[in-house]
């Protein structure tokens, strides 16, 4: 009988006897019945194959008749290269097992046949082909060091306190519901001329493109990406729609801008080729996940998901004895005490540069006094959405909201860095993270310029609060961010290995792999609750804490065909204000008019 073989039987013979023996231990209920439950952490995983390897090299040094286990050499060395994103062919596991090629390639053979390691073509014929650890491989394993440290934590007595099944080598661990490590698709993708994507140049997708080689090892197939800036992306996505045949499978969109694109059936209706209940709509944010959708369907994935809150400097608030500003009245004043040119401290920096950058301050500030750029239908604590495909709207700027927007940015610039009105996305964060500012309003995938930079000032001193709001409004966070789309004029013939790879690319593990490089916009609920996530950055629990309090919200950039003119036009006439050429009453008339032309003049 072989020693897989043998492991089944007495699994199956000592069932009762191992439920008493896990109880002792302090396994989890969930371990003990044989369900799955998630596994760990990669790096506890690659430590904990280390010790394994270590382990059983001792054993075999000790005394001859501890021979070598092939089964364990190669299961070890297949995790770890897969760990390190490498692919792994026969016969190097026959090699280092230990034992003569024949009994070294039946063992290997064993192991296959047991569902324990996947084998992946890499030639049409079929004869060259590379192996990859199994989901169920990865899973034994992780079960296999929980009991490791469970044994050696009781048998040394060197335990933290608390829960002994919670122990490895001193880390803790988590009973939420952590991602396993992205494994490899047992079915390399086959799409001609590789993968091709189009994404934006933030720090998330600055990331994903960094890991584009380790992506090419999980698809199968080479991946080609190609980013912009936000301005130029959605004139690329415009150009390709014109296409006869699109130069890319998978397009990021941006997603105050799934109307425009969706109504110019720019991007394919994604329920009509994916089961969206197979990859979880609930693990996702509600807001991006809202925002997704057009008409009632859904026109792409999640991948990053942003909120712009206010970031503030705790140290310098602890300092002068402020709170966390809850209300614009609370935000001024508090911009007001740490206002301090001669030191070259300023109370906060903000996106006041022409167009694109003040346009959209202006409308999240019209969204803190509770007005939407234009009438959205109220509900509840917000506004609807789902109406936008089927109804007519018209420009809510010259408004009281508006008003008290404008005043409130006027108010502002008392208290911002010199060049101001040149300020935008980037020189905002980079004017916060140097210092030079306590406060700055910014999109959480930003977080990177101070969180990996062990010279920042805000490094490990930065708070984070939804937009402080007029004094009888709820505080609102809106949503950003990205999803991944196909745009029509694909070739159909690639859409189902596309579709593979987006549900690859978005899926929790993927999500976590993100952050645990260096990204900040984690989509999905489950990524985000894995303790190396966690510790990544503090900006992930306080997303998902104004996700739970109902704080996303997308209606303060709702995604109507027209937001994108629209925000160009207030950040111009905007613009005008600030430098003093005409008042505030006089923006708004002047904003209004333009912006009821724009909607005038729209075509479908």
């Amino acid at each position: 009988m072989t020693w897989l073989a043998k492991q089944g039987a007495v699994q199956r013979s000592m069932h009762e006897h191992n439920q008493d023996r896990d109880k002792k231990m302090g396994q989890p209920e969930e371990i003990r019945t044989g369900n799955r439950i998630p596994t760990e952490t990669e790096s506890q995983l690659a430590a904990f194959i280390e010790y394994a390897d270590e382990f059983l090299s001792l054993m075999e040094t000790t005394h001859p008749l501890y021979v070598p286990n092939p089964h364990a050499r190669m299961s070890i060395e297949l995790l770890r290269r897969h760990l390190q994103s490498k692919r792994t062919q026969p016969s190097l596991l026959v090699e280092i097992s230990g034992v003569p090629y024949a009994t070294a390639t039946r063992r290997l053979k064993e192991l296959i046949d047991a569902g324990l390691v996947d084998k992946r073509e890499r030639t049409r014929s079929g004869r060259s082909f590379s192996l990859h650890p199994s989901d169920r491989m990865i899973d034994t394993w992780v079960q296999l060091m929980k009991g490791s440290a469970a044994l050696i934590n009781e048998a040394f007595e060197q335990a933290e306190p608390g829960d002994s099944s919670e122990r490895f080598f001193g880390s803790t661990y988590t009973k939420s519901r952590s991602a396993p490590p992205l494994s490899v698709l047992t079915n390399p993708l086959k799409l001609s001329g590789g993968l091709k994507t189009l994404l934006h140049s933030d720090p998330s997708f600055m990331v994903i493109n960094n890991l584009r080689r380790h992506i090419e090892v999980v698809l199968g197939c080479a991946v080609h990406n190609r980013t912009h800036s936000l301005d130029t992306l959605l004139e690329e996505i415009m150009k390709n729609a014109r296409r006869e045949r699109s130069a890319y499978d998978v397009i990021a969109v941006n997603l105050p801008q799934v109307g425009l694109l969706a109504q110019s059936e720019a991007i394919l209706p994604l329920d009509e080729y994916m089961d969206l209940s197979a990859i979880d709509p609930s693990d996702f944010h509600p807001a991006s996940w809202q925002a997704s959708h057009w008409d009632g369907r859904c026109y792409g994935i999640p991948i990053e998901t942003t909120c712009e809150v206010l970031m503030y400097r705790t140290d310098l608030f602890q300092n002068a004895g402020l709170l966390a500003p809850t209300t614009t009245r609370e935000l001024l004043l508090a911009a007001r005490a740490l206002h301090d040119p001669r030191r070259q401290q300023y109370g906060i920096a903000w996106n006041a540069a022409r167009g694109t950058p003040l346009g959209h301050t202006f409308i999240m500030a019209m969204a803190d006094f509770g007005q939407p750029v234009v009438d959205l239908t109220p509900s509840g604590s917000g506004f609807l959405l789902e109406e936008i495909p089927h109804k007519q709207y018209k420009p809510m700027i010259n408004t009281n909201a508006g008003l008290q927007a404008a005043k409130f940015l006027l108010e502002l610039v008392k208290y911002s860095p010199p060049g101001i009105l040149s300020m935008s996305w980037f020189e905002r964060i980079k004017q916060y993270a140097q210092g030079s500012c306590a406060m700055t309003y910014s999109y959480t995938q930003m977080t990177p310029y101070f969180d990996e930079d062990k010279d920042s000032p805000a490094r490990d001193n930065t708070g984070y609060v939804p937009h402080p709001a007029g004094s009888i409004f709820r505080p609102v966070s809106p949503v950003g961010g990205f999803i991944l789309s196909i745009p029509s004029n694909i070739n159909k013939k690639r859409i189902p290995e596309v579709v593979e790879a987006i549900e690859t690319i978005t899926s929790a593990r993927a999500q976590r792999l993100y952050v645990q490089n260096g990204s900040r916009g984690c989509s999905r609920y489950s990524a985000n609750l894995d303790p190396e996530v966690r510790e990544a950055s503090s900006v992930i629990e306080a997303i998902d804490e104004m996700s739970r309090r109902g704080a996303l919200q997308a209606w303060p950039r709702p995604p109507i065909p027209q937001i994108k003119p629209i925000t160009e036009l207030c950040g111009n006439v905007m613009h005008e204000m600030l430098r003093g050429l005409i008042t505030p009453e006089e923006a708004l008339d002047r904003a209004q008019a333009e912006a009821e032309h724009i909607f005038n003049t729209w075509k479908q």
